[in-house]
Order: structure tokens, then C-alpha cells, then sequence
């Protein structure tokens, strides 16, 4: 059926040859291991090949004469051979022909698995990272499992390989507002950085605006309703609203200047992601900004010295190490049920010098087990909300 199919697409297009009975098909001397490949496939379904490059040969052949079942055979072939990031890239680099995409794709989809999951730190690996072309790069900020601290790094990351690759801002716009923009989660990039995105060159102005304005109003919506983003995000490529295992957690942040210096700070966490914390873990937030200094928030499982059980705790820093000195009031608080309204739970004040940090230990004076059970006050939906308040008194 094969070889029919093959003789039609030769034989059978209506040309002056059609109409012979010996017919010369002429190719280059590159061609002809390939060609006689994949006439031996049509005979007896198998290849005698077992290389990737010459396997890539026979594929792109298969693809030329339009024998899919081949081309079928030689992606299922390739994707049991080792992968190397070159290997992966050729797989990303095959023509874009519909037959060839539809063969091809679990070929391709590997290829993509692969490079995100070699370089998901772009930090320990961003010079190799940064010589791999358009579409490596793209395989791995799609993914995920990114290790990165924040979205920040991503926008920067992308910011710079475009830089480095696209000398003409007409080049960059293009890459950034067509290609990697795509992969940028801006929702979950902090309020600074969505700032610069708007008074950065290098994005088309349309598109800056309208990235932000999404990520604004993300940042804006109830979790129930960022959840929903998420999950029907899932379905396209971009995943633009589902969050990656950052470093450092996302927060919401409301700026006051009147009637004094102020910000108000929250920072949900998960309980599969409080349960990890035990028995002396901590998990850090994004920084975020009050009078000039940056600030952050941590959450911790650790031991309280009165009572000797584990317990939940929450800390305020200043990241500015130094002889620094910023004297801030503060007030942590929670959401609990019945009434799922934020209540307080600690204030006070302090004067921080750099890289200092205060707080309390036992946020809700109980057991750590009385505060990860099922009927826990505090996890609402699966979701702890927590709220910091700071001002800066005149």
C-alpha cells in the first residue's frame, strides 16, 4: 500500500512521465541511502539504519515523498535513541510541513521534555543556555518545573537572550511580543518589575500594556478565582497563569503614601506546602517595598520554647544588610472560619537594622497538628491566607 502510494505521488500527478513505463528519478548523492531506505521500508516495513542522523535522513525523505507510516517509524525509532541537547534541537528544528508535524510530535514533545528538564536551573546553566537558539529556549521557559526564585528571573532571562541574539529593536520586539513574551507569566512577576515592562524598549508598547493590565487584574481577583485561571490555563501552551514552584512565594501588595508610608502585604500558601514545612522548615516571599527598603516575609515550622511542640510561625525581614535603621509598625493577621475574615493575630513594632528580622513563633497559639488538622480554622479551601500590614510612624 505503501509503494502505491509512493507510485501515485511519482507516477500519477498528471506530467509528461506518468504516462511511461520506465521513469528516471533523479536526486542528489546525499539522497540516495535515504531513498533506497525507505524503498526498502515500502517492501519490508523495517530500516536497517540505526542512527540519528541517518535515521533524520530517511525521516526527511518519508516526508519529501510523503510515506507517513515512515515517517512514523522513524519518530517512534529516534525517541528510544539516547538524547543530547543537540539531538533535541534537530528534532525541534524539522520542517513544519502538517504531514511531517503530525508524525513527528511525540518526537518533538520528547525533545522539549528533555531540554526543560536538563536546564530547569537557567541559573546554574545560563551560559550554555544562553548560545541555544529560539526554539530551545522557548522549550524551556514553557515548562513548569522552572527553578527559578521568582518570575522576575524568567522576564530577565528572556530580556536578555534576546538582547544577546537580536542586535535591531524591531527584531527584539518582534521575538519578545510573538515568541518568549508568550512564556513570561507576568501575573505572577512582582509590581517593580511589571513597572519596568511597561518603560522597557524592547517591548512593543501595545503589547507591554496589555500584559500588564492582565497580570494587575490577576493580581486583583479573590484565590478562588485565580485558581479557576489555572485551571483553565492547562490547556493551552503559554500556562501563563499557572504558577511555577518558585523560590520565593508571590504576594499581593496595596501601597499608601496618606496619611502615612504604608503597605499592605498577602501571602497565601498552600496546605500541601505548610505540611511540607514540618518539622523545621521555612518558605520565603517575594521581596516587596516600603519606604525604599525592601522587605520580605517567612513562614516556618519550629520549636515553641515554652510548651516544646512544633508550631506555626511568621517573620517580617529587611533585606538590606548594613547600618541601616527603619523603624516600622506591624500587624500580622488571618483569615479564619466561621467567618473566613481576616483577624489579627500579632502587632507590634521594631526597629530594623539590616538583615534583621522579628516576629512570632507561634502565630496561632496551638500545636502544629492542632493547625494542620482537617478541621483546622485557618485552612480555608486548602488555602492559608495570611496579611501583613506596615507603617512607618512620622
Amino acid at each position: 500500500m505503501n509503494f502505491l502510494f509512493l507510485t501515485m505521488q511519482l507516477f500519477s500527478n498528471g506530467m509528461m512521465e506518468s504516462e511511461q513505463r520506465h521513469v528516471t528519478l533523479r536526486i542528489n548523492a546525499s539522497e540516495e541511502a535515504a531513498l533506497m531506505e525507505l524503498l526498502n521500508f515500502m517492501y519490508s516495513n523495517t530500516l536497517t539504519t540505526t542512527t540519528a542522523p541517518a535515521l533524520l535522513d530517511v525521516l526527511m525523505a518519508a516526508d519529501k515523498y510523503q510515506v507517513a507510516s515512515c515517517m512514523r517509524y522513524c519518530s517512534r525509532l529516534l525517541r528510544n535513541l539516547p538524547m543530547t541537547p543537540e539531538s533535541a534541537l534537530l528534532y525541534l528544528d524539522l520542517p513544519s510541513s502538517v504531514l511531517m508535524a503530525e508524525a513527528v510530535q511525540p518526537l518533538t514533545d520528547a525533545a522539549k521534555q528533555f531540554l526543560a528538564s536538563r536546564f530547569k536551573d537557567i541559573s546554574k546553566y545560563q551560559e550554555e543556555i544562553m548560545s541555544l537558539p529560539l526554539a530551545g529556549i522557548e522549550a524551556i521557559l514553557s515548562s513548569d518545573d522552572l527553578q527559578v526564585a521568582s518570575e522576575d528571573a524568567v522576564y530577565d532571562f528572556a530580556l536578555k537572550w534576546t538582547r544577546s541574539h537580536c542586535q535591531k529593536v524591531e527584531e527584539r520586539r518582534e521575538i519578545l511580543g510573538t515568541r518568549l513574551g508568550q512564556y513570561i507569566r507576568f501575573p505572577y512577576m512582582t509590581p517593580r518589575k511589571l513597572k519596568k515592562v511597561l518603560t522597557c524598549n524592547d517591548f512593543d508598547h501595545e503589547f507591554a500594556t496589555k500584559v500588564v493590565l492582565e497580570a494587575l487584574f490577576f493580581k486583583t481577583e479573590p484565590p478562588h478565582r485565580q485558581r479557576l485561571h489555572s485551571l483553565e490555563d492547562l490547556t493551552s501552551t503559554n500556562h501563563r497563569y499557572v504558577e511555577r514552584a518558585y523560590k520565593y512565594r508571590p504576594i499581593k501588595v496595596v501601597e499608601f503614601e496618606l496619611p502615612h508610608q504604608q503597605c499592605v502585604v498577602f501571602l497565601d500558601l498552600k496546605r500541601e506546602e505548610c505540611a511540607n514545612l514540618f518539622p523545621s522548615g521555612r518558605v520565603y516571599s517575594q521581596a516587596f517595598h516600603l519606604g525604599g527598603q525592601g522587605f520580605f516575609l517567612s513562614a516556618h515550622c519550629n520549636m515553641d520554647q515554652q510548651s516544646s511542640f512544633h508550631c506555626f510561625g511568621l517573620f517580617l525581614g529587611m533585606q538590606e544588610k548594613g547600618s541601616v535603621t527603619f523603624a516600622v509598625d506591624y500587624e500580622f493577621a488571618a483569615r479564619s472560619k466561621p467567618t473566613e475574615e481576616f483577624i489579627s493575630k500579632y502587632k507590634g513594632n521594631y526597629t530594623f537594622t539590616g538583615g534583621k528580622a522579628v516576629g512570632y513563633r507561634n502565630l496561632f497559639s496551638i500545636p502544629w497538628t492542632s493547625f494542620m488538622a482537617d478541621d483546622s480554622l485557618y485552612f480555608i479551601n486548602g488555602i492559608l491566607h495570611l496579611r501583613a500590614e506596615l507603617t512607618i510612624r512620622c
